[in-house]
């Protein structure tokens, strides 16, 4: 493996700790997250968790545009694409997210303060990274989306257990429609804790280089709270619009939901763009996209880690996916087949075969979360 996927640093503090840097390094593919990158990183937080040494860890991503655009969905799709049996994809599918998905369980449940440096395109996998972190930066340039229906997958990376966590229905009509987010929803919604300029980013580390870290947390949020500039954040996207975001997903049923989005004829450029995105996504990812957020309405972060890895493997091990990434990423054509009309006319038993059970609970990869 190359050492050169992420760059990890330690800058000594005054008080004789350090803080440990992180820093995702593939900005030519705006630091999409590769299976090495997963494994590379898992292991040095987990050193550094032991460290006594190491008083912060802050991750970031090379570049200024993106701290991560998403998983390493190419990778996945040449799986499934060159597989001479299904099950040989769903292999490399069931190693990728469940290295993954613990990297992101080990994220939220960190036993010392870890800063994500959340600049740029955050997205899917990256938004994986970012919404666990113990102080999570957004700066003006912050963008964060979920837009797994573009490519027939669905809201993963435990978003079935943090999207449930915003205001009634925001979190479906996230899932569905693929909205992107600026900066001020981040903080609207809980997806962020700050924003601080990225041009004042090597200050706030001097800051803390500088700190007494002997309490890290008080002293860390002391050090950020000095940087923090919420003035400068862009305007509201969401909550300006939450009362009509919330009429458009009342509903019974996915089908409902998706009829009244896509039947809406607000010219508000925002919605439009959702509302198209929704016309041309994968039927069947909304229904997954219902069915996992209620699913795990009361459920905990560890047990929807579990059922996410369950339906991102099946995900792979049916078409949809494939055909996503290809008419994406691949071929670029734009143009997906998907395996249904619209959401209407997928049958409840198909629905019913994505959520099936691979594993019994006592073989589940992710039984030890």
């Amino acid at each position: 493996m190359s050492e050169s996927l992420v760059l990890f640093n330690e800058l000594s503090t005054r008080d004789g700790g350090a803080i440990a840097i992180a820093t995702l390094n593939a900005p030519k593919s705006l630091n999409a997250l590769s299976l090495e990158m997963i494994e590379q990183l898992s292991a040095r937080l987990d050193a550094w968790a032991e460290d006594d040494r190491i008083k912060v860890v802050w991750l970031e991503g090379a570049g200024d545009k993106a701290l991560c655009a998403g998983g390493d969905v190419v990778a996945l799709y040449r799986a499934m694409t060159e597989a001479h049996h299904v099950d040989e994809a769903a292999a490399f599918a069931e190693t990728y997210f469940t290295a993954e998905y613990r990297l992101d369980h080990h994220i939220h449940t960190y036993p010392k303060p870890l800063i994500v440096w959340g600049n740029g395109i955050v997205m899917g996998g990256g938004l994986g990274l970012m919404a666990g972190g113990g102080q999570r930066v957004a700066t003006e340039s912050t963008r964060i989306a979920m837009p797994e229906i573009t490519i027939g997958l669905y809201p993963d990376i435990g978003a079935s257990w943090f999207l449930n966590r915003m205001p009634p229905g925001v979190g479906a009509y996230l899932g569905l429609t693929g909205a992107q987010l600026n900066a001020r929803d981040a903080l609207d919604l809980g997806l962020a804790d700050r924003l601080i300029p990225h041009a004042r980013r090597q200050e706030v580390l001097d800051a803390l280089v500088d700190a007494d870290l002997g309490a890290p947390e008080t002293d860390l949020r002391r050090v950020l709270r000095d940087f923090e500039a919420r003035d400068e954040a862009p305007q509201a996207q969401v909550m300006p619009r939450l009362d009509k975001i919330q009429s458009l997903v009342d509903a019974a049923t996915v089908t409902e939901a998706v009829t009244r989005i896509l039947d809406d004829d607000d010219a508000d450029e925002w919605l439009a763009a959702n509302r198209q995105r929704l016309a041309v996504g994968c039927p069947m990812s909304a229904h997954l996209v219902w069915r996992m957020l209620a699913r795990h309405r009361h459920a905990s972060l560890a047990e929807a880690f579990r059922d996410e890895l369950n339906l991102s493997v099946q995900c792979c091990r049916h078409g949809e996916l494939a055909e996503g990434v290809r008419a994406l990423l691949v071929d670029k054509d734009k143009n997906p087949r998907w395996s249904h009309v619209d959401v209407a006319s997928v049958p409840e038993r198909d629905v019913e075969d994505f959520l099936s059970s691979l594993w019994s609970p006592q073989a589940h990869p992710l039984r030890d979360l």
